[in-house]
């Protein structure tokens, strides 16, 4: 395992192992939950992703107990009674707009496939930052709470209101939303919130086989799958066909008789590694 540059604020870490990089969310005393150093660090380590041509997939996960509690309340909490509600209210938006909106977008748009090892709690924020992967994967101990609502008075955010009627329907976002009743592993996964759930001692298994197929697969097709996908629900059916037809337009010179040849070898194809 490659020991590269860390992300400035020391919240998250970064390796690479082969071609295989993983972002370790790096706050376990909290549950690892988000100040502006924390998403800081989140962008960060994403954009070593970008610059990382050799880099095929992403692992991003949790330390200690949690993969991410959300917003940091401690901070929010201090010294709330001297704030200005309006002067707070502008910190609260500069802060969304220009430190965690652009991790999110870090995150979902990360130039390979990202996989979401979610080893305990999400909560809050950190269930949009566990749906911005394009697979996640969750131990059987993990829940989702969105606090959001019935315990802070506010709206679910970072791409919560995009990720969870995308994903599991509009009653079971707004039950989710609205309630704030844990949702368990398994509930999660019947779903359709995540992938996956497994026993806790099965997660890095798992994991690992997800990652080899996403590793082993062409960048570019990767690539253009994920886009093809986010942008389905913006079409109709014709115009989805021709996004379709440019991607293959594409990639079947590049990659369509390699790939024939390997699956009637039946051995595993070796697709080059451009990512577009």
């Amino acid at each position: 395992m490659s020991s590269p540059a860390q992300p400035s604020n020391g919240t998250v870490s970064f390796s690479v192992d082969a071609d295989v990089a993983t972002v370790t969310l790096n706050r376990p005393e909290t549950l690892n939950s988000m100040n502006d150093e924390f998403m800081n660090d989140i962008s960060e380590a994403f954009g070593m992703v970008v610059a990382d041509e050799s880099v095929r997939a992403v692992i991003l996960t949790g330390s200690g107990r949690g993969f991410c509690s959300g917003a940091d309340l401690r901070a929010a909490a201090d010294g709330a009674e001297d704030i200005d509600p309006q002067a707070q209210g502008d910190a609260t938006t500069d802060s969304m707009d220009n430190v965690f909106h652009p991790a999110i977008r870090a995150v979902a748009e990360s130039p390979v496939p990202t996989v979401a090892r979610i080893n305990g709690v999400a909560a809050g924020g950190g269930i949009g930052l566990a749906l911005s992967c394009d697979i996640a994967i969750a131990a059987r101990s993990a829940f989702f709470v969105a606090t959001f609502g019935p315990r802070l008075g506010i709206v679910p955010d970072l791409g919560t209101t995009w990720q969870l009627p995308m994903r599991v329907g509009r009653a079971r976002a707004l039950g989710m939303s609205l309630l704030g009743e844990r949702v368990t592993a398994d509930q999660a996964a019947e779903w359709g919130l995540v992938w996956r759930t497994v026993d806790d001692a099965d997660l890095d298994a798992a994991v690992a086989q997800v990652v080899d197929v996403l590793r082993r697969g062409s960048p570019a097709a990767m690539a253009r799958i994920r886009s093809a996908v986010d942008g389905a629900m913006q079409r109709d059916l014709a115009d989805q066909l021709d996004v379709e037809m440019g991607h293959q337009a594409v990639l079947i010179p590049r990659n369509m008789s390699h790939g024939a040849e390997a699956f009637l070898a039946k051995t595993d194809p070796s697709f080059p590694g451009e990512r577009y």
